[in-house]
């Protein structure tokens, strides 16, 4: 009886999301091992064949500085933001678009179903720009000093006919998050970043981010402390109080900006935990942190 009372409440959870368009951000766990990218493929598949429409981002952060470290190119790191000279792009472009996208292809389509991976220059689907010097305040001096990331792009549209077309011929897409120029050049973009735009461009029912922590944590060292909602306007004294901090804080501004686009809730979620993406869509309580309006 267990098994069909898992799928009783699951049911109104099927009728609220049928047909809705799912973003999900592959990232952390489910990036680096290869039985949680399975498993999170397979998933991801589950959700297409229950009439969702799912649709994915990825990011590489680690796989991309482990192929520059095998190729003799010592990552660059500025206050934790990756600079991109014309070398480190052409490595991301081959770790993000010819590896990492074309593995989680491959993983949908082995569990029937139909992966197409796209970068965002195809068709120009990420139109992006240069990111302007980024200000950073020197330690030793306290003075502002500007930094030039390089090819670091920021997303000035996104082409939603293309994904329109995937998504209502039953495909999954999985994006890159490389976005392209009005010169053609390529741009490397943040993930969580790239599928908060996505999301808000395609009006989706919700945003899932897949991180290595459980969501927002009251007390980092007690994972018992989840805060499981927060409200939009809730965000800032959370990060006044240092509740939301660090790599945390532009995954929460993402999220609330995806909500101000028009995205109905954004969910952060531990990927290391099996069927992650399902416990939080299908269960009454989910599993993570959702932020809303």
């Amino acid at each position: 009886m267990k098994d069909v009372n898992i799928l009783i409440e699951a049911l109104p959870y099927i009728k609220k999301f049928h047909d809705k368009k799912i973003m999900i951000k592959y990232g952390g766990h489910a990036m680096i091992d290869d039985d949680a990218m399975a498993s999170t493929a397979r998933d991801t598949v589950l959700l297409k064949y229950v009439g969702m429409q799912p649709l994915v981002v990825h990011g590489g952060g680690p796989e991309i500085s482990r192929s520059m470290d095998k190729l003799g190119k010592e990552p660059k790191f500025i206050k934790g933001l990756r600079v991109t000279d014309e070398e480190t792009m052409e490595i991301i472009k081959m770790v993000l678009v010819g590896k990492i996208s074309t593995n989680i292809v491959s993983q949908i389509c082995y569990h029937d179903g139909k992966g197409i991976g796209v970068s965002g220059k195809d068709s120009q689907l990420i139109y992006a720009h240069k990111k302007p010097a980024h200000k950073v305040r020197n330690d030793e001096t306290g003075v502002e000093e500007e930094i030039d990331l390089g090819l670091v792009g920021e997303i000035n549209c996104v082409n939603t006919d293309l994904l329109e077309m995937f998504t209502s011929n039953d495909y999954i897409p999985v994006i890159a998050p490389v976005g392209i120029a009005e010169d053609g050049t390529s741009l490397n973009l943040n993930a969580d970043t790239a599928a908060g735009e996505i999301a808000s461009a395609i009006s989706a029912e919700k945003l899932i981010i897949l991180t290595d922590v459980p969501g927002v944590l009251r007390d980092p060292s007690d994972p018992d402390s989840l805060i499981q909602r927060i409200k939009i306007d809730e965000v800032p004294q959370l990060i006044e109080d240092g509740v939301i901090s660090g790599g945390m804080i532009p995954k929460i501004e993402t999220c609330v900006k995806a909500i101000e686009g028009g995205v109905e809730s954004c969910h952060i979620i531990d990927g290391r935990k099996k069927h992650s993406i399902l416990l939080e869509i299908f269960t009454k309580n989910g599993i993570g942190t959702m932020i809303h309006k």
